[in-house]
């Protein structure tokens, strides 16, 4: 890669860290053009250098985090499987690279968390598309474990992917808002013990 190139995915990070660290702290519409290349430490022309608009720029973010994310899920579920673990092994393993991930990106995790909820932004689109790329992780895992026989046939596999996604979300903004004692194996823990259904008190 030529030094130019460099500099542009150089300078293209620190636009991203720093408008989504502003966007969540102030929100969307609060936080100008000015403030993110103030933050960023580059002049203002570079942010519509590198993109046309603040919308953009807000998209391109969600899709650059979001890939992220897909991206350490899926490494952890092969990582499990390789390992010669099972499906529900990956599924575990997956619940706790989220975890990894929003602790150590818990700015664009809040800020993703809020717009979701949202349905005015010109970007809602983008929010389905960059949503769906992510769940279509847990889906694909769902689905081989239980090709596999490690789960049943009746589960809702879209809606399971979508609950398992949400509930490592919320777990883990409440956990470092709410419970920051906690450690990230500490937390982990509880969740895997949803995940196996391991909460009865039963064997």
């Amino acid at each position: 890669m030529d030094s130019s190139s460099t500099r542009r995915r150089t300078t293209r990070r620190k636009l991203f860290e720093a408008a989504v660290t502003l966007i969540a702290e102030q929100g969307f519409s609060s936080t100008t053009v000015d403030e993110i290349a103030e933050r960023a430490g580059v002049a203002k022309g570079t942010v519509y250098y590198n993109f046309a608009s603040k919308n953009e720029l807000f998209e391109e973010l969600l899709r650059h985090g979001i890939e992220l994310l897909a991206t350490s899920l899926q490494e952890a579920a092969d990582a499990a499987t390789g390992r010669g673990g099972t499906r529900v092994d990956a599924l575990d393993a997956m619940i706790r690279a989220g975890l990894d991930f929003i602790a150590r990106y818990p700015a664009l995790t809040q800020l993703y968390v809020a717009e979701l909820w949202r349905t005015n932004r010109a970007w809602q689109s983008t929010l389905m598309v960059v949503r769906e790329r992510a769940i279509t992780v847990v889906e694909c895992v769902l689905r081989e474990a239980v090709a596999a026989g490690e789960l049943s046939e009746e589960i809702d596999i879209p809606l399971t992917a979508s609950a398992l996604f949400g509930m490592v979300l919320v777990a883990a903004l409440d956990w470092q808002s709410y419970q920051p004692h906690r450690t990230i194996d500490d937390v982990h823990a509880s969740l895997s013990r949803l995940l196996q259904g391991r909460v009865s008190g039963h064997p």
